[in-house]
């Protein structure tokens, strides 16, 4: 059964939502929320990488703010907590993370991060800073200009230390496509294996079947990718 344990930082506990597989896990994967904290769909989606055989885990990155569950039809309420986000927070909250993993036996190229949202930004940058197994971003922000205190993805891609695949709607409109292509031309300057899908009838969110621009082809066609991603990139199952 799904479980939220608690993991000590610097600045207090956290939450992890831990999902685990029916038979031994063939790896772990960190699921990084969207901007409405850790919810039902964030939850959901955890728990479909445990049904794929992963030891799935999502850290509550809003612990510091009072850890809500914020709705989609309110954007208002979502600005504070993603203002009181730093790097150094971030960092912190993916080492305890990782930290858990390496407790439970995966060590980090076992491990596969995949975010949406504003997760698919903090995945990126985490790419760039640990050596994991592989790394997918479903439509993150902060391209050419940086957000939470991160840097612009495009400044750092040549640092990609993991395959990296990024998902995006062309009508996306936090995102432009410009933006998408220059991040496609500067992951491919890196040393790793990278990929950019574009789905030209996608808007932001296009994944999330609980919100209004859940795209059905489009979530279908990535979530396939996605998997195939970390099936082909993570090195095995963990040495228990």
């Amino acid at each position: 059964m799904p479980d939220t344990v608690l993991l000590n930082t610097t600045d207090g506990e956290m939450g992890l939502y831990v999902a685990r597989p029916a038979t031994t896990a063939k790896a772990a994967v960190v699921v990084i929320q969207e901007a409405f904290g850790v919810n039902d769909h964030i939850e959901d989606v955890t728990r479909r990488f445990a049904s794929e055989g992963y030891l799935a885990v999502s850290p509550h990155l809003f612990h510091r703010s009072g850890d809500p569950k914020l709705s989609y039809s309110d954007i208002s309420q979502v600005m504070p907590h993603m203002q009181a986000l730093s790097s150094e927070g971030l960092a912190k909250d993916l080492d305890s993370t990782l930290e858990y993993l390496a407790k439970e036996g995966f060590e980090a190229r076992h491990v596969g991060i995949v975010g949406f949202c504003m997760g698919g930004t903090v995945t990126f940058v985490a790419a760039t800073r640990y050596a994991l197994g592989a790394a997918v971003s479903f439509y993150g922000g902060g391209i050419t200009q940086g957000r939470f205190g991160l840097p612009a993805q495009a400044d750092v891609a040549g640092d990609l230390k993991c395959p990296w695949l990024g998902l995006y709607g062309d009508l996306d409109q936090s995102i432009p496509v410009a933006e998408v292509e220059t991040l496609r031309e500067a992951t491919a300057r890196s040393e790793v294996k990278t990929e950019v899908v574009r789905y030209a009838d996608a808007e932001h969110g296009f994944h999330c079947d609980a919100r209004a621009s859940y795209h059905e082809a489009s979530a279908k066609d990535a979530w396939r990718r996605c998997l195939s991603w970390f099936s082909e990139n993570l090195l095995g199952s963990a040495q228990l």
